[in-house]
């Protein structure tokens, strides 16, 4: 039974390819990938690093308030949002901030297809009971939405 299990672990493992100290990391900010300057192609003299590690992007939407909390370099932690119905906007001129519902995304400058879909970014104007308001947080890393009112002038 023990060789039987030693040679599933080993077909396992071919099948998987898991190689000693090559971490698998999908999305990487390595250095190793790019090409020289002269155009010719990088040797890897080493393997990927943990702190090279990437993930993937959050794209926020509107919907029930959902966090993911995701552990970040250094033992800190991220809270990305993926879905939230408030934003918590401030009224440049008075001074005054408060809790409000969004109804809509207005526009995404960021992405045409955000703009369909109705993903939340940075720079995102929204639609609240209090006016038109432009996002100015990260809402898949920051883990909430906070947003400033769009001027009378500026939403022609």
């Amino acid at each position: 039974m023990d060789r039987f299990i030693s040679k599933l672990t080993v077909i396992v493992n071919i099948k998987f390819k898991k190689e000693k100290g090559s971490p698998i990391m999908s999305v990487w900010h390595g250095h190793s990938h790019k090409k020289k300057s002269s155009g010719g192609r990088k040797r890897a003299y080493r393997s990927k690093r943990k702190f090279e590690k990437g993930s993937f992007p959050t794209e926020p939407t509107l919907g029930e308030l959902k966090v993911k909390t995701q552990r970040a370099r250094g033992g800190n932690t991220k809270r990305k949002a993926l879905s939230s119905r408030y934003a918590i906007v401030t009224d440049q001129k008075s001074g005054k901030t408060e809790k409000t519902e969004i109804m809509r995304v207005a526009r995404n400058p960021a992405n045409i297809d955000y703009d369909r879909r109705g993903v939340v970014t940075k720079g995102t104007v929204i639609e609240t009971s209090l006016g038109l308001a432009r996002v100015t947080s990260r809402p898949g890393q920051d883990g909430m939405i906070n947003a400033v009112l769009v001027p009378e002038e500026e939403k022609g």
